[in-house]
């Protein structure tokens, strides 16, 4: 038996927003060490050319259409990985959104409700559906959430997405401490900023992007791929006394 268990053969794993980006790279990651994957993300197009993608590593995939704003979604979701795989062992919360680039007071209702709905509310709801199935196997399981270095440091650009990943981090704690005695794990990854499409209006912004690549200790911005050793980490044997924590992966922005 390996000391440091890395392996995820036989779990199966719900990735949402896992059609591009982090998301993606995290699901081909967790594949790549053994997993199965439900992928789930709004757009039919690249939830398929994620689904192929996972499968040519080996190993089996589905996608979901799911919009986490709609809880009857994120039901259907679980329900899904329960009917093709009859378990689940690893969650990742990856979706998210960010409609409002701009001082805080321009941040209306609408836009509000939608960041609170994708960023925290989602979360919350979709953990706890995930829950249940985990422990119809009695295995336990490991929930990760994919916050921000913005839930650590205000923006004065993304104010209310700062607000919401901050939220990410204290639910992250709250599920940790509660469903621990259940054999659930829950952490958390804070990214700095990535080369996405989602972050493309920081990063394309040369001032931004600058200022981000002088803070950081490694100079540069990420990449997504870079996201992925960390969950196959939180989600492996190897973190099986680790829960409640958040992990900075920044470059060391926030040293």
């Amino acid at each position: 038996m390996a000391i440091a268990d890395f392996s995820l053969e036989g779990k199966v794993a719900i990735v949402t927003g896992g059609s591009r980006g982090i998301g993606r790279s995290i699901a081909l990651g967790l594949a790549e060490h053994g997993a199965d994957i439900v992928i789930a993300a709004r757009k039919p197009e690249p939830i398929a050319e994620a689904v192929a993608a996972v499968e040519a590593t080996g190993r089996r995939a589905i996608g979901v259409t799911t919009n986490v704003r709609r809880l009857d979604d994120l039901k259907a979701l679980v329900d899904r990985a329960r009917d093709e795989f009859g378990r689940l062992d690893i969650l990742v919360n990856n979706a998210g959104t960010n409609p409002v680039f701009g001082p805080i007071q321009e941040t209306d209702e609408r836009a509000w409700d939608m960041i609170m709905n994708s960023n925290v509310k989602a979360l919350h709801f979709l953990s706890n559906y995930a829950r249940e199935l985990m422990l119809e196997g009695d295995r336990g399981g490991s929930i990760i959430h994919i916050s921000s270095v913005g839930g650590y440091r205000a923006s004065d650009v993304i104010g209310g997405y700062s607000v919401s990943k901050a939220a990410v981090i204290m639910l992250t704690q709250v599920q940790a401490k509660t469903w621990g005695v259940d054999g659930i794990r829950v952490n958390c990854i804070a990214p700095g900023l990535i080369k996405t499409e989602f972050a493309r209006a920081l990063w394309d912004n040369d001032e931004i992007r600058k200022s981000s690549e002088a803070e950081a200790s490694l100079h540069r911005i990420g990449e997504p791929d870079e996201m992925a050793g960390a969950a196959v980490y939180l989600a492996s044997p190897a973190a099986s006394f680790l829960t409640g924590q958040t992990l900075i992966i920044d470059g060391g922005r926030l040293v």
